[in-house]
């Protein structure tokens, strides 16, 4: 009966993703339902490691974080966790072959948000691999199905989509981070002296992830590439709206796209895709 263990973790894996994200629910809504579960298992696993380290300042974090990596990869190795989430996660890992090397890559790049500091260039980068690159390659491991070489073909489009990703949510979430969390991700940046001119640099940078990343959705199998797309589109516009906003704005407000944009987003998006016009 075993089942029914594993439905429940399935489901609670589920849950956290539309709790915490309408976006990637969204998204994972309109990938092909074969492949819908194991991405739900793995942005579950992702939200719960990222709440330790952003929302339990009031407990012993990173003994949290350590308990939680144990348990990982225990859950991995014994094919079962009494835990929901790491249960649906070790699932996925087991069934796609997911390397453990970018579930330690990532682990460590949650770990480093245990302190606050201002990232230099290494760092920046490091995190940036850990907490999103890796993401997307453990992703990509289920959109391919386990095929070795086409994974190794998509791999840099993977990484410069969650690059490009999370380097938009550190512009959307500068003030929380800043004046909240004590963190500064963007490196050689005086946060006292954040303007125009070094807001564009950075949407510079991001433009460039955001061009080779749309380059590998459109190599993507079918079953994947309209999910993957409509996550795309939410960001780039939500990229567009902060391209949009000064400076001064983006460091007081979180800049954000309205459910019901998101759902005209999604509408639009399917037009396209099924006109075959990406």
């Amino acid at each position: 009966m075993k089942h029914i263990f594993d439905n429940l973790s399935q489901e609670m894996s589920e849950l956290t993703t539309k709790r915490y994200s309408t976006s990637f629910s969204l998204g994972i809504k309109m990938l092909s339902k074969e492949i819908q579960q194991p991405i739900y298992s793995i942005y579950g696993f992702v939200r719960f490691a990222d709440e330790i380290v952003d929302t339990f300042h009031d407990f012993p974090k990173a003994r949290l974080l350590e308990d939680f990596r144990k348990q990982t990869f225990e859950a991995i190795e014994q094919g079962i966790s009494l835990n929901p989430i790491l249960n649906s996660f070790q699932w996925a890992v087991n069934k796609y072959q997911i390397p453990h090397d970018l579930i330690e890559t990532f682990l460590e790049s949650m770990k480093m948000d245990l302190n606050k500091q201002a990232y230099d260039e290494e760092q920046y980068k490091k995190y940036i691999l850990g907490s999103a690159e890796v993401v997307g390659l453990m992703c990509l491991k289920v959109f391919v199905d386990g095929d070795a070489s086409e994974y190794q073909r998509l791999t840099p489009a993977a990484m410069s989509l969650g690059s490009a990703f999370q380097k938009i949510n550190f512009l959307r979430d500068l003030n929380a981070d800043y004046k909240t969390l004590g963190r500064v991700y963007f490196p050689g940046i005086d946060m006292n002296e954040f303007n125009a001119t070094v807001k564009h640099d950075i949407e510079k940078d991001i433009e460039a992830d955001f061009h080779a990343g749309y380059l590998g959705i459109l190599e993507l199998p079918k079953k994947a590439r309209f999910g993957v797309y409509l996550a795309y589109i939410y960001y780039y516009k939500l990229f567009a709206k902060i391209k949009n906003t000064s400076a001064k704005v983006i460091m007081n407000e979180r800049i954000r796209i309205p459910n019901n944009r998101k759902v005209g987003l999604l509408l639009s998006s399917y037009v396209r895709h099924n006109l075959n016009l990406l």
